[in-house]
């Protein structure tokens, strides 16, 4: 659903509803008296680009605590014939049939918000799904798939969908018992788009100890932990010419987030042209790389203009090494230019982005969640250097360790993002 803003020219805003953390569904597919999932209270982070895929270092977090979602009592109550009905509207949503609801489950991956997220969301109402979109609070549990994708809230069951509206125009409504909440930022929010291939773990950062990690096998719910030391610093990689999706990987795969400016993700194959900071900066586990781009094709992504600084964010390195690189572009890099248009809202290669600045360093942030999505293009080799500064681009990328880094400290600024705000 999208109403009109007037204030924007004619063009649409996408109505949202507030969901914040620990306040119970009016409309939920489970009862949620009976401990389903537990929401924590987590501060929100801000993002340097309102897309970002399910691999993202910093994008989720975690506990040591593994009961933030029942999985099990989950599945008990959907294969429980006396809740057919419901399990048959909780399995359209995600377009698998109702015998295949356990071994969907079993892939699911129970994590904490890091950032207040964009998504479809379901009511259960006369027996039926009832999509909506929402906003929900940092801090909120839910289920993850294999490619990061949000599945179901962990506190009701409801279900979750990407959220296929412009996450730079959208109207928050709060209501219902859903207050605004402490820290909110219209322009600071995220939707998640799928990691370029299924990730074997989800690297997260413990929300109440910010140093240390956590590597969670995706199905398992904390059982199967390993941790690790998120204060470990890393270089920013010189990818100065190479494509945004290989950048993309490279430093996924190095525990660094991709930012960048403008209202729309880059194309996977527009050329790298700069890289805020520059090549060899040390940063910490999560923190973002901001990067500058020209050209591409795919995606229909316009190049953005050269980055501010990266603001701080704390993710989890990815697990699996990169298995392909993008292929150079045919012709010579072009100067970037001004923000890319605003994306659409659901392909995960190119989407909007509009991170709004941080004013201080996060050093409490949530854990990330971080896989290792392949760049589907082939390593440049042979194309044309860049002129421009040495660049770190963020491509999706895949590793098999952890990265043993630690959280963000420093602040970045990004882009502002076109969102209004009411509240009732």
């Amino acid at each position: 659903m999208s109403v009109l803003n007037g204030c924007s020219g004619g063009a649409h805003t996408f109505a949202v509803k507030a969901v914040a953390a620990g306040v119970p569904s009016l409309a939920p597919f489970f009862d949620e008296k009976q401990g389903l999932g537990h929401d924590a209270e987590v501060r929100s982070m801000p993002v340097q680009g309102s897309l970002q895929q399910g691999d993202t270092p910093g994008l989720y977090g975690g506990t040591k605590k593994p009961t933030i979602c029942d999985v099990a009592k989950l599945k008990r109550f959907l294969t429980d014939p006396a809740n057919h009905q419901k399990a048959v509207a909780w399995s359209g949503v995600l377009g698998i049939t109702t015998d295949q609801i356990p071994a969907y489950l079993d892939r699911l991956t129970p994590v904490l918000l890091r950032h207040d997220t964009l998504v479809e969301n379901h009511d259960y109402k006369k027996g039926k799904a009832t999509p909506y979109n929402s906003l929900l609070q940092s801090g909120i549990a839910i289920l993850v798939d294999e490619q990061g994708e949000p599945a179901a809230k962990c506190s009701c069951g409801n279900p979750l969908r990407p959220f296929k509206g412009d996450a730079s125009r959208i109207s928050v409504k709060f209501g219902d018992g859903n207050k605004k909440w402490h820290g909110y930022d219209a322009s600071s929010v995220v939707a998640v788009r799928p990691a370029p291939r299924d990730m074997e773990r989800l690297v997260l950062v413990d929300v109440g100890d910010p140093d240390r990690g956590i590597t969670r096998p995706v199905g398992t719910t904390g059982k199967h932990d390993a941790t690790f030391d998120t204060r470990q610093q890393h270089a920013v990689p010189d990818l100065a010419g190479i494509t945004f999706g290989e950048a993309r990987r490279r430093l996924v795969s190095s525990g660094l987030a991709v930012g960048y400016g403008g209202s729309a993700s880059p194309a996977d194959d527009a050329r790298v042209t700069a890289s805020d900071p520059p090549a060899g900066t040390e940063l910490r586990f999560g923190e973002y790389v901001m990067l500058s781009v020209a050209g591409g094709t795919s995606g229909g992504a316009t190049p953005t203009p050269t980055p501010t600084p990266p603001g701080p964010t704390s993710s989890g390195p990815t697990l699996r090494p990169p298995t392909s690189t993008a292929p150079p572009s045919t012709s010579p890099p072009a100067p970037p230019t001004s923000s890319s248009p605003p994306p659409s809202s659901s392909p995960p290669s190119s989407t909007p982005s509009d991170p709004p600045p941080s004013s201080s360093s996060p050093t409490t942030r949530s854990p990330s969640l971080v896989t290792d999505p392949p760049s589907t293009h082939a390593s440049v080799t042979s194309s044309a250097p860049v002129t421009s500064a040495p660049v770190t681009a963020s491509a999706s990328v895949t590793s098999s360790a952890p990265v043993t880094s630690g959280p963000v400290t420093g602040t970045s600024t990004a882009t502002t993002v076109t969102a209004t705000t009411t509240e009732t």
